[in-house]
């Protein structure tokens, strides 16, 4: 019980003692180094409801290409380009990348989607710095939104046969 503290004179003192040591510490901030291959691209997969999407981004003219096609004939509505186009827009490098995407299941929102947070994912990796708006816009976060199950005795998931009291 030698290590009690009787008076503010020895607990200024034992602080004293305490604040000595933290000096030793060294924060280490947590730097992130770019991901690329051999061809200068990063890769990251992307997923919204039952679609996945593998994308590809290397330094370009901001050509988009899915499954083959280009962008404006794949995703036809404008609805769904405006989605593909949120990642560059947040980031601020507008037309600086070139997308290769490919993408399969699901519909073409949930194609869009997924493609969406592929290329978030690949901006990152490439660029660290741009994490930071990509993550406060929410873009690195999968939505994990999925259709639910249909349960029996129900005429869908949650709705009920039409009731009949006659």
């Amino acid at each position: 019980m030698a290590d009690q503290v009787n008076s503010l004179e020895e607990l200024g003192q034992v602080a004293e003692g305490v604040e000595a040591a933290p000096e030793a510490v060294v924060e280490t901030a947590v730097t992130r180094e770019p991901v690329r291959d051999e061809l200068g691209r990063s890769y990251a997969t992307g997923k919204r409801k039952d679609a996945v999407a593998r994308v590809w981004i290397k330094p370009g003219s901001g050509k988009v290409v899915v499954n083959g096609k280009d962008m404006d004939t794949y995703f036809a509505r404008p609805v769904l380009q405006m989605i593909l186009r949120q990642p560059f827009q947040v980031a601020g490098v507008v037309d600086q990348f070139d997308v290769m995407a490919t993408v399969a299941g699901g519909g073409l929102s949930g194609q869009a989607g997924a493609v969406k947070h592929g290329v978030s994912k690949a901006l990152q990796l490439y660029d660290p710095t741009l994490r930071a708006a990509l993550k406060a816009a929410g873009f690195l976060t999968r939505d994990s939104r999925v259709v639910e199950r249909k349960k029996y005795g129900k005429r869908k998931a949650r709705r009920s046969f039409q009731f009949s009291k006659r």
